[in-house]
């Protein structure tokens, strides 16, 4: 396998292989570019980040600045928003579907590395799936941690650090993330 093979499977690989280490080269240029575009040139930007990731819906709008690894392994559904400062590091796939927002200064990050502190020194690490469903809201300066899934209508309260999975219809909040409340119906058509 390559180590961009093993990166996407979940394996351990390194990330200065020359491949992974060209992609990301690659995507730096391409954020440079997209964050140096006036935040009014909407057609632009959307072209870009369309062109950045791996698939989007129709509309989608991310504010300057916007960081990422790859950008190719992020998938977005339709209508989606991520404010200032907004970093997903997607060395494994992150896929966030319709009608997300994403607070300023969130973080999504799928990268991690061995706790063993030898295995860590060579520079070794593993990368893990975000999932999060429809209808999303991820409040300022939380964190979403690698192997995170979280359900439909899920609202992520501001700073929360999201270290396991949760299922549809709540609000979680706190480090680490738990249940602040369940979401009611008539609350959703609000």
């Amino acid at each position: 396998m390559t180590e961009q093979e093993k990166m996407l499977a979940g394996d351990l690989y390194f990330p200065s292989d020359k491949v992974l280490t060209a992609l990301r080269k690659q995507c730096r240029i391409q954020l440079d570019e997209l964050n140096a575009t006036c935040q009014s040139d909407h057609k632009k930007r959307t072209r870009l980040l369309k062109q950045l990731f791996g698939s989007t819906g129709k509309r989608l709008y991310i504010e300057s600045s916007f960081k990422c690894d790859y950008g190719e392994n992020i998938h977005v559904g339709e209508n989606f928003f991520a404010n200032f400062n907004c970093v997903i590091l997607d060395a494994a796939k992150v896929t966030i579907g319709d009608n997300c927002m994403i607070a300023p200064q969130v973080g999504l990050y799928t990268a991690t590395h061995p706790l063993d502190p030898v295995q860590r020194a060579t520079g070794i690490e593993f990368a893990k799936p975000i999932t999060i469903g429809d209808n999303c809201w991820i409040g300022g300066m939380a964190v979403i941690n690698p192997g995170v899934t979280l359900g439909d209508n899920v609202v992520v309260a501001s700073g929360a650090v999201v270290t396991k999975s949760f299922g549809d219809n709540v609000v979680i909040g706190g480090n680490p993330a738990k249940v602040i409340k369940e979401i009611e119906q008539a609350e959703q058509n609000v």
